[in-house]
């Protein structure tokens, strides 16, 4: 068996808050972690739908993003982009 090639193998004590909350359309079920791999910028996981991004608060500014990574409409990315936009750095 070849030995194993490791890009990187980091052990980093992070940041993590469970949150769920209703919305006009939709219920959201999320994963916030902070960690410093990233630049300062939060990874953020949908539990519903099996979804992630990694985002800080230029990513929230950005037309079309939240709508693309989570598949969202126009009016759901609102919602999720309100409240990111209260616990993302």
């Amino acid at each position: 068996m070849s030995e194993r090639f490791y890009l990187y193998d980091d052990t980093e004590n992070t940041r993590t808050r469970f949150v769920s909350f209703m919305g006009e359309n939709q219920r959201y079920d999320l994963a916030i972690t902070q960690t410093e791999r990233y630049y300062g910028k939060s990874l953020v996981l949908d539990l519903q739908g099996s979804r992630f991004a990694i985002m800080g608060r230029d990513d929230l500014d950005e037309p079309g993003y939240v709508e693309s990574v989570f598949k969202l409409t126009e009016e759901e990315a609102d919602e999720l982009r309100d409240f990111l936009g209260e616990i993302i750095l």
